[in-house]
């Protein structure tokens, strides 16, 4: 045999197990289904968030990938081990919750070495990887405190070394930042981001905050009454809803269904048309007639709200009893005719109404 042939004899090397594989997983608490045939993969060191209103199963999923609840049915694999029977202290898997869940009588790094301490690890050791720890998070100077002694964004911080000193396969996040006001919510979001890049453990969050799953994911999936309804990038969710929950659910939209669509889109159906993909003009002259492309609805201005960075701007239709919300950043000047009660028209491109199930 040449050497040639030896080479593409050679078998090729065998696909990383995905970090998290559920298939067919069922959840039932007496007539309610709080999971309905959830199937899901995490690859390996990525960053995945499961997104949906209260109520949605997202944290019964949770729980279930954690082992704090069996499935009714279907099959649970972490790292391409079956799990689906096994206890949570049997599984590779650390869960970070809202509430910190701090011992107040231990130091910072007592805290962060609980664990070793647990399992006998010996004095030197475990305070080299609590400090370690500590470094990761960028509070390798706190050690000796209490945990009362720390903002909550630093007691998070150190929930987190905790739950990642032991290089867990798999970390869950259960609402870690509901708790905290928006400003240090925004913080660490960014604190989360980066040490998940710099650890390179798989991370699942669970939220019902869409700009903070859409801002922390590499993919998330959105869940609605036990079922996930789509999975996807940030981006392909936002741009390529496939329903029309998660097309209402994820940002903000225009969601035009049966007449509606017939008279704005001009077909039967149900369509979802984003805000900032609007443009709003006075109808007179050049900027208001449609160009190649695009479609128009006349209509006239019900309401004006500056919220923030942006302008929202509602517009009753001339046709029918519908209405159109445009978004605009306020680095960009509405028209004139952009005041309440002014005539105005809606200008789009046309595949920017882009068709979801009803």
């Amino acid at each position: 045999m040449t050497e040639a042939a030896r080479t593409d004899a050679r078998p090729a090397p065998a696909e990383a197990a995905p970090a998290v594989r559920l298939t067919g997983v069922t959840k039932e608490f007496g007539p309610l289904r709080a999971v309905d045939a959830a199937g899901l993969t995490l690859r390996e060191g990525e960053f995945f968030s499961l997104l949906g209103p209260s109520g949605s199963g997202k944290t019964t999923l949770l729980r279930l990938i954690a082992g704090f609840e069996r499935p009714t049915s279907g099959r649970i694999e972490l790292a391409g081990r079956d799990v689906t029977a096994l206890p949570p202290s049997r599984r590779d898997v650390h869960t970070v919750f809202q509430d910190y869940a701090l011992f107040p009588h231990m130091t910072v790094e007592q805290n962060v070495a609980y664990a070793l301490t647990v399992a006998g690890v010996r004095r030197s050791e475990r305070r080299a990887r609590a400090r370690a720890a500590l470094r990761t998070v960028r509070l390798d100077d706190h050690g000796p405190r209490r945990p009362a002694q720390l903002s909550g964004g630093q007691r998070q911080r150190v929930a987190l070394a905790r739950a990642l000193i032991d290089d867990p396969g798999l970390l869950l996040l259960d609402e870690p930042l509901g708790a905290l006001d928006l400003q240090l919510r925004q913080e660490m979001q960014r604190e989360l981001r980066r040490i998940q890049r710099t650890t390179g453990v798989t991370f699942l969050l669970v939220t019902h905050d869409q700009e903070e799953a859409l801002t922390l994911s590499d993919r998330l999936a959105v869940l609605d009454r036990g079922r996930i309804e789509q999975t996807g990038t940030p981006l392909e969710l936002y741009d390529r809803p496939a329903t029309a929950f998660v097309a209402g659910f994820i940002g903000t939209t225009n969601l035009l269904r049966d007449q509606a669509a017939v008279r704005v889109v001009g077909a039967p159906g149900t369509y979802s048309l984003r805000p900032e993909r609007i443009r709003i003009a006075a109808p007179e002259g050049p900027d208001g007639m449609p160009g190649p492309g695009e479609r128009c609805a006349p209509g006239r201005v019900a309401e004006i709200a500056h919220v923030g960075a942006h302008t929202r701007v509602v517009v009753d239709l001339d046709a029918g009893d519908d209405r159109l919300t445009v978004v605009r950043l306020n680095s960009t000047e509405l028209p004139d005719a952009a005041r309440p009660g002014a005539a105005v028209h809606l200008l789009w491109k046309a595949e920017d109404a882009f068709p979801v199930p009803g």
